[in-house]
């Protein structure tokens, strides 16, 4: 069966979103139809269906790995209250690193500790790496051949950015971290 209207090719493309678990690409969206609508016509219905949802707990957004439904942040902390399990805290150690990362990519291990004035611990980056952030995209030609990490398009979806140029100004990050009362982690040198 074919959608033989813009509004009826517009709902099965909401229908996809709605159902989906993770962000779907434009391409594949495509693939829904038998008779392919186009990337352009694709991204117009999902502008207009951005539109639609406006003024609503859910809202319709482009990420990194392409386009989901998600609630908006101001509805998250009653979301929140359902919840059985706490979210994971990460500590000042590993935060740093991730915003390390984040902004100097790549970079190896031994730039992060450079940069951070301590030695950085296998823990922190594991952490990092198990979550699928960061992971080891090449090596450095030097000595050693160290990994070089960088941070992952989930590290993207997860945050609900499309770019890394999305990340706020560093500044920013500075000011957050000063108020947020982390508990500093100082990993031991070796």
């Amino acid at each position: 069966m074919q959608p033989e209207t813009i509004e009826q090719i517009k709902r099965v493309l909401e229908t996809a979103l709605l159902a989906g678990s993770s962000p779907v690409p434009v391409s594949d969206l495509r693939r829904l139809f038998d008779e392919d609508p186009g990337s352009d016509l694709v991204r117009r219905l999902l502008v207009d269906l951005a539109e639609d949802w406006q003024g609503k707990g859910v809202e319709l957004v482009q990420t990194a790995g392409g386009w989901r439904f998600q609630t908006r942040l101001e509805y998250q902390v009653y979301l929140d209250r359902l919840k059985q399990e706490r979210p994971p805290k990460y500590s000042r150690a590993v935060l740093e690193t991730l915003a390390i990362i984040a902004y100097r990519q790549p970079v190896t291990r031994g730039d992060i500790e450079d940069i951070r004035g301590v030695v950085v611990s296998t823990n922190v980056l594991k952490t990092l790496e198990s979550r699928g952030w960061v992971d080891v995209v090449g090596y450095r030609d030097t000595p050693g051949r160290p990994g070089l990490y960088a941070t992952t398009r989930k590290f993207l979806e997860d945050l609900g950015l499309r770019s890394l140029t999305e990340l706020p100004p560093l500044t920013e990050i500075e000011r957050i971290m000063d108020l947020v009362d982390l508990p500093k982690t100082e990993e031991p040198a070796v």
